[in-house]
């Protein structure tokens, strides 16, 4: 991604087909992680989930194996058709857009390595205008993924992805898709600009060091340090998201962090900070490796 020349060897629409393959099929292999994530996320303190008085989700694997326990494996992959939607959408463009942005920034005739701040205010605008595209999608994943096992009896609030999509609309209107836009866009501009500038600036680095040189293990180290600077940047607005889509009591994104901040304290924004990590850190390295084979592979046939 650092090399301005690739980059204009293939077109937007090649680059957004690459990009929305690569995030989908990261998103398919990581979903079970994110729906833990959520869950606890979503766990407000004080909440328990059996007679002990302890938290009913307790960790990464804690909540996965408790979900997978109580509503079948298949749950863990709750909210996989929107999730899907929203890598489309979402990760097609903020990527796809990423270098035609950059060389915006720079000029056609640059050469030599691209400063960081305009990687970082390039990944920025992408996130921003991405997520105010896919921002429905990403409301209905999280209401799908926050659904648990109900008691007897009481029927769940979506039968799918589509019929979660109808009933938002015809219960709350059409502008309630864009619940939560405004930490999303934070989160994701925060988000996006941790990943693909610190990718971006990573990877560069690496290429320098003797030895190293543009193949899998690089793009492997540099998704793993991208997801790792994208979740210690961006939990708390990940965390105030994640409530806001899912619990409508909250007034505002202030009222939320407040809220949550008073009740809770500060760490409270760092809840499932570990399956946060162990999913991006998946995610990024899954989606970055698959993002470069293809990249390969498009330049390989349009040649």
């Amino acid at each position: 991604m650092s090399d301005l020349k690739h980059a204009t060897e293939i077109s937007f629409a090649g680059t957004f087909a690459c990009s929305a393959f690569s995030a989908c099929f990261a998103e398919l292999c990581t979903i079970p992680l994110d729906t833990a994530k959520v869950r606890l996320q979503l766990q407000k303190k004080g909440s328990t989930g059996n007679e002990a008085g302890l938290p009913k989700y307790r960790g990464m694997l804690g909540t996965v194996v408790t979900i997978a326990l109580e509503e079948g494996l298949v749950a863990l992959w709750k909210g996989i058709v929107p999730g899907l939607h929203r890598q489309c959408l979402y990760g097609g463009l903020r990527i796809g857009l990423y270098d035609p942005v950059k060389i915006f920034f720079v000029g056609n005739d640059f050469v030599g390595d691209v400063p960081l701040f305009k990687k970082v205010l390039a990944a920025l605008i992408t996130g921003a205008i991405a997520i105010a595209v896919a921002n429905p999608t990403d409301l209905v994943k999280v209401r799908l993924q926050a659904e648990g096992k109900l008691p007897p009896g009481v029927p769940r609030r979506y039968t799918g992805a589509l019929d979660a999509y109808y009933t938002i609309v015809r219960q709350e209107g059409l502008a309630a898709l864009w619940t939560g836009l405004g930490p999303n866009i934070a989160r994701n501009a925060i988000i996006n600009a941790a990943e693909l500038a610190s990718y971006d600036q990573i990877k560069q680095t690496i290429l320098k060091i003797s030895g190293f040189t543009d193949n899998l293990l690089t793009h492997l180290l540099a998704g793993l340090g991208a997801g790792f600077f994208a979740v210690c940047i961006g939990s708390p607005v990940d965390v105030v998201k994640s409530r806001m889509m899912g619990d409508s009591t909250y007034k505002s994104t202030f009222d939320c962090f407040f809220k949550t901040l008073k009740n809770e304290g500060p760490f409270a924004f760092y809840k499932g900070f570990f399956p946060n990590f162990g999913r991006l850190g998946s995610w990024n390295a899954i989606m970055f490796l698959t993002l470069e084979q293809a990249k390969i592979f498009f330049r390989r046939g349009v040649a």
